[in-house]
């Protein structure tokens, strides 16, 4: 390639990328016309293409996009033209490893002498692989596809999970360093992190006493003063720095014994025409051992540059155009290496867009699908059931009870399979709603599956299920992992013969070989246990019957649209009248001899208690025995009072044994993991006492909270901690300030993330690696961006939709797998 077919080179990708940006004159510093002019006058193509960009930074954006095709058209002549006639052919060199290039702006970018600060966006620098333009690389080749990745480096990626371009494309930096301002040597501070421009004045490496350390030192001046850089065992830096004249130095600055300020294995760029790794906005990374910022920082923009033409983008033009998003390709780039911070959010914004959407996609077609696959059962209810269900409670149903019991009714009566999500407060009155729908459903003619995570919310189910129905008629059974074989087969007889009419159970209710005689309806409580297959093996043992869910934890907005996006949603927002408040206070170490004495005191009213602790450990024999020594603990603090013992390695018949004799007061406190956090039901207990509150999340402290106030007694709850840490200490507090479940959850969403939101890693949350679930904004354009797609193009089979839909199909397969 000739010097005249280098620099269109460059002038094309400047076009180009400028063309990306939307015709702004931000492709390069100063702009199009200062680029222009750099080029060395007398060459052809470069004077027409001044003409031609004359008055460019003026012009407004159709004016902009007519100048840049006629430049691009030029310059694309360029390469025939400037190929020799009768040059015979020359092997090609071999390749040169990865270096840094120009760019993009025909010159190498001028870095002042003695000047303060790097000014201005930089221009997207440009890998070049020898000195033709590379192929392009499909981003699902393997990494090691990519020029100078090695087999070490290959394995290093594995380490993070990086096994395909497109792998190592979405390896996101964690964080940006901003190295565009130089900072005099004059003006370092102990402990600052800072960029600055100097003269290497001397080399030189120790050797100290200590066998196999090499300490490599350097003398460093600028026009303010003096300063010293350290590295160990890195001697390669003594032929890096003896080469050198200026360089660039990045990293913390600490002050010696003797005044002097040094820089400890600072990173250096000794190629100050254009860099990845100073003067700009640069990227910081998940690392492991083997594999460095730099070498990533080189490798993420070599794989840029030869896979952007084997990008494509999936989103439609228009729906780019509304939510006013970046291309792709800008996108991804300036994830890695923008220009400014704006265009990094831009960036990300566009990116977690795409994550949200492909969701969204997802689970609005599942939901049509799932209403759409089969005719849904239309009951008929006879119009006395609500009023003869009401008559059977020895309360009045809250105005929120009675909204969603309609909105269900609503749904039971549509030739479509209702699909509904039941969210509510502990105590707000779940189950007497789901006891309606139940009730709904036998009148019409059907039967009920009612399944939920734990033996003791079945049992408990079964017996509320059994007082408000029994007397109408409705044959309620239950069915557990912990019942015997032949209890079991003659339940599921009976269930087959159609004598049974609401079947509460575990996951015993999925067991294959076992059918129901007529199911209409599927009721899944605590819906965040089970995974998707778990619910679908529920739902085939019917002829596509409707589907409730519920759960006690209050889900945050972008979550539920998430998780359980293809699920129409009704609240319980307001708990029965009369209920008291719980006293929620958080006890220092120095007062945990008065919270003792409290709960003492409480259980000599004739009240219960609960005392939660948190497990570090998560081997199983160690759980087992951490409980039990804990247990022996308390029982030595209070050996007046009679302690129960349940933790996760009890057996299900064990966990059962000892909550039902706790819960019909054969024990005074009740010492527990986090399995009470859902599942007991105890009227008379009246306080709770968390130990290590401060290692439970928000969402998970307030189901524990929930355990107690169920009854007419004043209840508290105690949260001991020893931490000083002020984020812990502020979720704590919110605790104390707040009762109302949903504020609390937003909380703990915002603080902690999805992942652990209910406490570990369930089935179905979404892995982002771009997206928070508290972008709500972000979320619900997707949201309504997936609502207008698929009204157009239920089954994505257009042309345009075609890269969404591998997308999708893709993630939700993915989805399916892991849950």
């Amino acid at each position: 390639m000739n010097r005249a077919t280098a620099g269109a080179t460059r002038a094309q990708r400047i076009f180009m990328y400028e063309r990306e940006l939307g015709f702004t004159n931000q492709a390069v510093v100063g702009g199009l016309e200062v680029f222009t002019s750099r080029v060395e006058p007398g060459v052809a193509w470069a004077d027409e293409v001044r003409r031609i960009l004359s008055g460019y930074a003026g012009r407004d954006v159709r004016a902009r996009q007519g100048m840049i095709e006629r430049a691009l058209a030029v310059v694309a002549r360029v390469s025939v033209e400037n190929v020799p006639a009768r040059e015979p052919a020359r092997p090609r060199p071999p390749a040169p490893s990865a270096s840094v290039g120009s760019n993009g702006s025909g010159q190498a970018a001028s870095v002042p002498e003695r000047s303060p600060a790097v000014s201005g966006p930089r221009s997207r620098p440009v890998v070049t692989e020898g000195s033709e333009a590379a192929t392009p690389l499909s981003p699902h080749s393997p990494v090691s596809a990519l020029p100078g990745v090695g087999a070490k480096t290959v394995e290093g990626f594995s380490r993070l999970g990086i096994n395909s371009v497109f792998d190592l494309l979405y390896h996101l930096p964690r964080r940006h360093l901003d190295r565009r301002s130089l900072t005099p040597l004059a003006n370092l501070q102990p402990g600052q992190v800072a960029t600055v421009m100097v003269t290497v004045v001397s080399v030189n490496v120790k050797t100290p006493a200590r066998r196999g350390l090499t300490i490599t030192e350097a003398q460093l001046r600028d026009e303010s003063g003096y300063a010293q850089a350290v590295w160990f065992n890195q001697q390669y830096m003594l032929r890096r720095l003896g080469n050198s004249g200026q360089v660039l130095l990045s990293g913390r600055v600490e002050q010696q014994a003797g005044g002097a300020m040094q820089f400890t294995s600072p990173e250096l760029e000794t190629d100050l025409e254009d860099s990845l790794h100073a003067g700009r906005l640069v990227p910081f990374y998940a690392k492991t051992e083997g594999i460095t910022d730099k070498q990533l920082r080189t490798v993420i923009r070599r794989a840029l540059d030869l896979t952007g033409p084997a990008l494509r983008d999936a989103l439609p033009v228009e729906v780019r155009a509304d939510e006013n998003l970046l291309p792709f390709v800008t996108a991804l780039e300036s994830a890695h290496f923008p220009d400014t911070w704006e265009r990094h959010a831009e960036a990300v914004r566009r990116l977690a867009f795409d994550e949200f959407l492909i969701i969204q996609l997802g689970v609005l077609r599942r939901r049509h699908e799932w209403q759409t696959s089969n005719p849904g059962l239309a009951f008929v209810i006879p119009e006395a059931t609500i009023s003869e269900f009401a008559s059977r409670l020895p309360y009045t149903l809250t105005g929120a009870q009675s909204r969603v019991t309609a909105e269900i009714y609503g749904d039971l009566v549509r030739p479509v399979a209702m699909s509904r999500l039941l969210q509510g407060e502990v105590g707000s009155g779940k189950t007497a709603v789901a006891a309606a729908a139940c009730l709904a459903a036998v009148r019409a003619g059907y039967q009920v599956a009612f399944m939920a995570p734990t033996d003791i919310l079945a049992q408990q189910h079964e017996h509320s299920v059994s007082a408000t129905l029994g007397p109408l008629g409705v044959r309620v059974a239950r069915m557990t992992g912990s019942q015997k074989r032949k209890e079991k087969r003659e339940i599921w007889s009976a269930c087959a013969a159609g004598e049974i009419d609401v079947m509460v159970g575990t996951h015993a209710l999925l067991d294959e070989d076992e059918g129901f005689h007529r199911l209409g309806l599927a009721i899944v409580d605590e819906q965040h246990r089970f995974g998707v297959r778990q619910r679908s093996a529920l739902l085939a043992k019917g002829a596509n019957p409707h589907l409730l869910v519920m759960t006690a934890t209050p889900i945050p907005r972008t979550l539920a649209l998430s998780v359980y996006g293809d699920l129409d949603l009704s609240i319980i927002n307001e708990l029965p009248p009369g209920r008291l408040p719980i006293k929620t206070a958080m006890i220092p170490p120095e007062k945990r001899m008065e919270a003792y004495g409290f709960l003492r005191r409480q259980v000599r009213l004739g009240r219960q208690g609960f005392i939660i602790f948190p497990l570090v450990e998560e081997s199983e024999r160690i759980e087992a025995r951490a409980a039990t020594a804990e247990h022996e603990r308390l029982q030595r603090q209070f050996p007046d009072l009679r302690l129960a013992l349940v933790h996760g390695r009890l057996s299900p018949r064990e966990k059962d044994e000892v909550m039902s004799r706790f819960r019909d007061g054969h024990a005074d406190v009740l010492v527990a993991t986090a399995v009470v956090e859902v599942g007991i039901d105890v009227p008379n207990a009246s306080t709770i006492l968390i130990e290590g509150a401060d290692r439970f999340g928000l969402a998970q402290l307030h189901q524990f909270r929930g355990r107690v106030g169920r009854g007419p007694h004043a209840s508290y709850c105690l949260l001991l901690t020893e931490t000083d840490a002020e984020p812990t200490l502020a979720r704590l507090r919110a605790l104390e300030r707040t009762s109302d479940g949903f504020v609390l959850a937003e909380e703990d969403l915002r603080m902690r993330g999805p992942g652990e939101f209910f406490g570990t890693r369930q089935s179905g949350v979404p892995d982002l690696k771009v997206a928070r679930l508290s972008d709500v904004h972000v979320l619900e354009a997707a949201r309504r961006q997936a609502e207008l797609i698929l009204g157009r193009d239920q089954t994505l089979s257009l042309p345009d939709h075609a890269r969404l839909r591998s997308q999708v199909e893709a993630y939700w397969n993915r989805s399916v797998a892991a849950g």
